[in-house]
């Protein structure tokens, strides 16, 4: 399963291939399985109401759509995330970031962030596509 964050969820179920690499989109597209984190939810619901993004329609239809017509798995925020969410270094301090990053770990996902294209190894760390090791 590929984890999709947030930002890249709402680009690509809105078609705004403009803002994403073709590489993502060809890679999205192909993958059996692809999820997002029940906290995707709450962001865009916040993003939304505090105008910093427009949906084409009103929220729930276009939750609806981003999920069931779009065959998105949407991942629970179990306890151990939330554990997992806690443990990680205190880089990212964004709580809704943490508990993608711990939904990928936990899952065992290749994490799509809007920054770039990552994979999870252990918690803390990620390792690029290009294999450059990054903290978290």
């Amino acid at each position: 399963m590929i984890i999709l964050d947030t930002h890249i969820w709402l680009w690509w179920v809105n078609d705004e291939t403009n803002s994403m690499k073709a590489q993502w989109m060809e890679l999205i597209n192909n993958t059996s399985e692809v999820g997002v984190s029940a906290i995707s939810c709450f962001e865009v619901a916040w993003l939304q109401r505090h105008d910093r993004i427009i949906l084409p329609e009103p929220i729930l239809i276009w939750f609806d759509k981003a999920l069931r017509g779009s065959n998105i798995t949407l991942v629970p925020i179990t306890a151990e995330i939330a554990c997992a969410a806690v443990d990680l270094s205190e880089h990212h301090s964004d709580p809704q970031d943490r508990i993608i990053i711990a939904t990928a770990l936990m899952t065992d996902s290749k994490l799509y962030f809007a920054r770039s294209c990552l994979r999870i190894l252990w918690q803390g760390y990620f390792v690029r596509e290009q294999g450059a090791k990054t903290g978290a």
